[in-house]
């Protein structure tokens, strides 16, 4: 039975652990959080290949190792990495380290492409950051809400309450997360930077889901 109530338990369930996850810097891992406290058994699906998803891991942790090394606190920038797409995000207090983030990140082993939208300003206040992962949180809850797209194969990261999103998905599914995103609350923009796909070609590379299935015998069985 469809219970409303017990719904919106589970979002707001969701929405905060989500927002733990990220706080605690599991920002990997949030989406099975995500999708393991509201539809159960589904499995996770991720349109990259194992080895693509390992190589997004390396290229995240050695870019910000890098920049830290080289500017250390006086930037904000977080790295993210999807299909071997780094996206940086962020605050940095001039045009010159702008320019050197980029640089530090596209030598980065196994980056193919950099987007940057960092943002030359003083770095985000605590408050600030807090309250974009909460956003995060909510948007991520809000694309598992919406089961007529696969949520996990969209990653989320919110800066200065700005959303941006990437994967690897249809001019559907684009434009669907798009109007999830614009629709949270607190969500200022929507910045997409997806890799677009043909409905064709999304489903020869979506593997598809184990069938579900039940050890309890049907009664009178």
């Amino acid at each position: 039975m469809n219970n409303p109530t017990l719904a919106r338990t589970r979002r707001t369930v969701c929405t905060v652990l989500a927002a733990a996850a990220l706080a605690a810097g599991l920002s990997a891992c949030a989406p099975l959080i995500v999708g393991g406290a509201v539809v159960g058994g589904v499995m996770a699906v991720d349109r990259r290949t194992t080895g693509t998803q390992i190589e997004d891991e390396g290229i995240e942790l050695r870019a910000a190792n890098r920049i830290r090394e080289t500017l250390g606190d006086r930037v904000h920038v977080n790295v993210t990495s999807y299909n071997r797409q780094a996206l940086l995000t962020g605050e940095v207090p001039n045009a010159q380290d702008r320019q050197t983030v980029e640089q530090i990140v596209s030598q980065v082993e196994n980056t193919r492409s950099v987007v940057n939208d960092l943002a030359v300003m003083p770095n985000t206040t605590l408050g600030q950051r807090s309250n974009d992962t909460f956003i995060t949180g909510k948007v991520r809850a809000s694309l598992v809400d919406a089961q007529d797209i696969s949520a996990n194969s969209f990653k989320v990261v919110t800066e200065r309450n700005i959303v941006y999103l990437m994967g690897r998905v249809s001019q559907r599914e684009a434009n669907r997360a798009t109007e999830i995103a614009r629709g949270v609350s607190d969500v200022r923009k929507v910045v997409r930077v997806f890799e677009i796909v043909s409905e064709e070609e999304l489903r020869r590379i979506a593997p598809q889901p184990a069938p579900v299935t039940t050890d309890t015998q049907p009664a009178g069985g």
